[in-house]
């Protein structure tokens, strides 16, 4: 590991893009190849979004129609049907890779993700209280913050042991999701029916008919916490030596770990406010790009291209197999997600970490 070898305070240490004196952010080749690979995959996935179908533009117009030279029915789908559906799904599937890489690397635990200990319930419960007990008077955004923020409370009490403890984690995330989908239940079955039926999004994660002001919500939590997040990119790096070796070279561990826990929140709360509860989009992105690269560190940018591509293909399969229609994008990542969580649980398990 570079830092091992250059020490903390090094002002342009090897294998790190610096910018100024406060960014550095781990940058190796295998890592740059990779990104280049996923934009690739990301532009053809979302070519095909734009393209494919019945309503779909051709492939001809798409250029055409991208600079501005879209009329009648193509400038319908680009610009009301397919275009803001696709920036959401790009935004917040990056938001979710993101979230998930910052909490991984936090609790150094593949299961360590927002949606497997109750970050994602305790969203998506606080967007249902508001969605349909407090319409029209506080932003959905707002409620689905509030409950990410709750539940992570709830978690970190409950184990006794803050994040530290991997087990203990990961059993708190259970009860604490079991807690949350259980309030938004209760929600949903206590108003009326059709307002409930607004809310099915919020329930299972859907992309359908979001509009512009959605993607200019998730590309603004973004380009917000992004930044923000590399500036503790490096810490973070040094945080999987171990706190004791992190300590010793001055990370300050404890408040990087506060800083991308709070950031993290962020960017899981805002995919929830936007497209609701998506399931495992932030467990397997981080995942993903530590197996395709296998070299160390949070793989910050990687995860978030992942992530993106993911839900973007999620989302391709949600508008285009012929077997289910109109189904919510979030059914797609729970069938994939679920299995990959199975055979990661069972690996921990003999591995004894669980």
């Amino acid at each position: 590991m570079t830092s091992h070898q250059t020490g903390f305070r090094t002002a342009s240490p090897r294998g790190f893009l610096t910018i100024g004196r406060s960014v550095a952010v781990p940058v190796r080749r295998v890592s740059v190849l990779t990104a280049l690979v996923l934009v690739v995959l990301l532009v053809v996935a979302a070519v095909a979004t734009l393209s494919l179908g019945r309503l779909g533009i051709p492939l001809a117009d798409l250029a055409g129609a991208m600079t501005g030279g879209a009329e009648g029915r193509d400038a319908f789908v680009l610009e009301r049907l397919r275009g803001p559906r696709l920036t959401v799904a790009v935004g917040t599937g990056g938001a979710l890779g993101l979230s998930g890489a910052l909490f991984q690397s936090v609790t150094r635990n593949p299961l360590g993700s927002p949606d497997v200990i109750g970050l994602g319930a305790g969203a998506g419960a606080g967007a249902a209280i508001v969605a349909l007990m407090f319409p029209d008077t506080v932003p959905v955004g707002l409620g689905a913050l509030l409950g990410a923020l709750l539940a992570m409370v709830l978690v970190h009490v409950s184990t006794g042991t803050g994040f530290r403890n991997p087990a203990r984690l990961v059993i708190a995330g259970i009860g604490v999701s079991a807690i949350g989908a259980a309030v938004t239940q209760y929600v949903v079955y206590a108003m009326e029916r059709d307002r409930a039926a607004v809310l099915s999004a919020y329930v299972n994660g859907s992309l359908s008919a979001r509009s512009w002001d959605d993607a200019g919500t998730i590309w603004l939590v973004l380009l917000v916490v992004a930044p923000l997040t590399a500036l503790i990119a490096r810490r973070l790096d040094i945080e999987e030596m171990g706190d004791d070796i992190a300590g010793a070279l001055g990370s300050g561990p404890r408040g990087t770990k506060t800083i991308a826990v709070v950031l993290a929140i962020v960017l899981s709360a805002g995919a929830v406010g936007v497209a609701g509860p998506i399931a495992f989009i932030s467990l397997t992105a981080p995942q993903i790009a530590k197996r395709i690269t296998r070299v160390s560190g949070p793989h910050l940018l990687l995860s978030t291209l992942t992530g993106a591509l993911l839900l973007v293909l999620a989302d391709l399969c949600a508008q285009q197999l012929p077997l289910f229609d109109n189904l919510p994008v979030g059914i797609y990542t729970m069938a994939i997600g679920g299995a990959y969580l199975g055979w990661l649980l069972i690996r921990e398990w003999r591995r004894g970490i669980l």
